[in-house]
């Protein structure tokens, strides 16, 4: 008998307990919280998704801007680091460089400047980005417009404030009227040497790092140079404010040596500004520091453009395929005989 109760029991079918489970706070509270993750989560996936999207298209806006520009250069940085500075800017605002990118083709990303300016000038700085690299070459050899002041009295090796004094001689017996005449015998075609403390190479190597490292190094002889016009702006002494109009290769620095030279005293720059360089001027075209952005540097080479001659105006580029884009950086440089404000860096 006490087997058939067991064997009864043990083939009877089970049934599921269908009782609701009573709502508390509690649970009701873990299911609003278990939807909100889920939601989360989902809005992150279309967030993530949307950005690299974004920066996609981004990059490939980028690799399209192709022409000239021109960027407000500050006193400090050398223009090469500037030029790096701005090319970091871009990239990160293009999310590059980014490990999901370096397996695909590779899309060189070219930006070079046309004209050094020394690290304690400011100013104009022309830059050629794609395609517009090569027209680089002819903001070399074209007009550049300066504001300089000198200091009569004292020499340095670098010819500018920067450098260590050399000489110091006596300058009180200038007048302005001394000045403004002897402008005259620097305007035109003229002879120029330049400084010891340049760009110029001599065997592969700069000037300037021969110079810092202690070693002898020659003065370059004197070439020609071209200055259209120069004006005495101001006379303060033993400060002088120069306004100068020049051609490609000329050096402010020896002007305002030479000057010295000619006032039977000598003199440095104390300050130097760019204000010019071929169509591109300080106040309209120099774009400041926060306005170096993919959008800002687009619409800057579309005004830009048309004060380009039309043989150097950049042609329409190709729809380039954004799937398939990186952007990498190509450094060149291209040796320029005419000196430090004349070098061009493409990077």
């Amino acid at each position: 008998m006490a087997a058939a109760e067991l064997a009864l029991v043990s083939t009877s079918p089970l049934k599921a307990d269908t009782t609701p489970v009573p709502e508390t706070p509690a649970t009701v509270e873990a299911t609003a919280a278990t939807s909100a993750a889920t939601a989360a989560v989902a809005a992150a996936a279309r967030t993530g998704s949307e950005a690299r999207v974004a920066k996609t298209a981004m990059a490939t806006k980028l690799l399209s801007l192709s022409g000239v520009f021109a960027v407000h250069k500050p006193k400090g940085p050398t223009s090469a680091e500037l030029l790096n500075r701005l090319k970091e800017k871009l990239l990160a605002e293009a999310g590059m460089p980014s490990p999901e990118w370096t397996k695909r083709k590779k899309q060189t990303l070219k930006i070079g400047h046309g004209g050094t300016l020394d690290s304690a000038a400011r100013g104009v700085l022309v830059v050629g980005i794609g395609r517009g690299t090569k027209m680089l070459t002819s903001m070399l050899s074209g007009s550049k417009r300066y504001i300089a002041i000198g200091e009569l009295g004292r020499a340095t090796d670098t010819l500018d404030s920067t450098g260590k004094v050399t000489e110091e001689k006596p300058y009180d017996k200038i007048t302005q009227e001394d000045i403004e005449d002897i402008l005259q015998k620097f305007t035109g075609n003229i002879m120029q040497v330049p400084p010891l403390y340049s760009a110029l190479k001599k065997d592969g190597q700069r000037l300037s790092t021969l110079m810092k490292r202690g070693e002898v190094v020659e003065a370059k002889p004197a070439r020609p140079v071209t200055v259209y016009r120069i004006s005495l702006q101001k006379f303060q002494p033993p400060f002088f404010t120069l306004d100068v109009e020049c051609g490609g290769g000329f050096y402010i620095r020896s002007l305002v040596s030479d000057i010295g030279k000619e006032l039977s005293s000598c003199a440095n720059v104390l300050e130097l500004t760019r204000t010019k360089q071929g169509p591109f001027t300080l106040e309209e075209h120099a774009l400041p520091e926060d306005k170096w952005t993919i959008g800002d540097i687009a619409r800057s080479l579309e005004h830009c453009a048309s004060l380009l001659p039309a043989e150097l105006a950049p042609k329409k580029s190709k729809p380039e395929e954004s799937n398939e884009q990186v952007l990498s950086c190509e450094h060149i440089t291209l040796n320029e005989t005419k000196g430090e404000d004349d070098a061009m860096k493409t990077c």
